[in-house]
């Protein structure tokens, strides 16, 4: 496995690859690796003959210093990991090598989507997840790059941005990998206390009671979403949003809508939990 830091020998290898006739994955991380990001690198060695993974701490996606600090960094046991699963090439550029200009940089913006659930909760967020995106999409030059659907606006933000900008990338959307007792693999999970981990399955839990109310015919989304997030809260929980929306363009839903999508995101001590549900009613 390759490890390189700069951008030119990363180009310079794929640009080798390409001429060889692979194709290219790739996936990009964070870091602090676990078995569903492990799983998206299984998913890119299917549909690919190389795999890059990228592992960058991207500081213009955080809306809070004190997360951005805070955001566990395992690089020593991250190489181990995508080692263990036959990764080709890990890039780990620094913020000077992303950004050498500093806060003074161009952002993409994707419209509509970025405002909504997070983006909303999460000012600036999605443009920086653009901006970081397109920048090592531009580096890497892949064929194909996998992402997690536990994170589902992201997934359609990137998806819109790659048509809207013409980038001839095929995006995959990965099924949520969960922990046996049902919830979302998060690198953001390590913040729980062991208290608070027994709690955290029952977000996922009461939101796919929500789901079988809805496929029963329930049809008061507002009042089934309000009942939601009282619920999460005499169980502990600080929720944030919870919402029944399009599964398409995450508008809001009405009773006539077919392909929906459940969304929320609640707080648990120190850790902030999102999850979803796709389903069709």
């Amino acid at each position: 496995m390759y490890h390189i830091s700069e951008i030119s020998p990363v180009r310079e290898k794929i640009k080798k690859w390409k001429q060889a006739g692979y194709r290219i994955a790739f996936v990009p991380t964070m870091g602090n690796l676990h078995a569903g990001h492990l799983a998206l690198v299984e998913r890119a060695k299917e549909l690919a003959d190389k795999v890059v993974v990228s592992i960058f701490v991207n500081p213009i996606q955080f809306d809070k210093k004190v997360d951005l600090q805070a955001y566990p960094r395992t690089l020593v046991d991250d190489k181990a990991k995508l080692l263990s699963v036959e990764c080709d090439l890990v890039f780990t550029p620094s913020v000077k090598v992303l950004y050498p200009s500093g806060s003074d940089i161009t952002r993409v913006e994707v419209s509509g989507i970025s405002e909504l659930l997070e983006g909303e909760s999460r000012p600036g967020h999605f443009s920086g997840v653009a901006t970081v995106v397109t920048k090592l999409f531009n580096i890497v030059s892949p064929d194909v790059s996998i992402f997690g659907e536990k994170d589902f606006q992201q997934l359609m933000l990137v998806r819109k941005m790659v048509k809207d900008l013409d980038m001839d990338i095929d995006i995959i959307g990965l099924p949520t990998v969960r922990d046996p007792d049902g919830l979302a693999m998060s690198s953001r999970n390590s913040y729980l206390t062991a208290e608070e981990r027994k709690i955290a399955p029952q977000f996922y839990k009461e939101m796919k009671f929500l789901a079988e109310s809805l496929k029963k015919g329930a049809t008061n989304f507002q009042s089934l979403q309000l009942s939601l997030m009282s619920k999460l809260e005499k169980i502990g929980f600080k929720p944030d949003y919870i919402e029944i929306r399009k599964a398409n363009d995450l508008t809001v839903a009405s009773e006539e809508d077919v392909e929906i999508v459940i969304l929320g995101s609640a707080w648990l001590g120190k850790a902030r939990l999102i999850d979803n549900i796709v389903m069709t009613v």
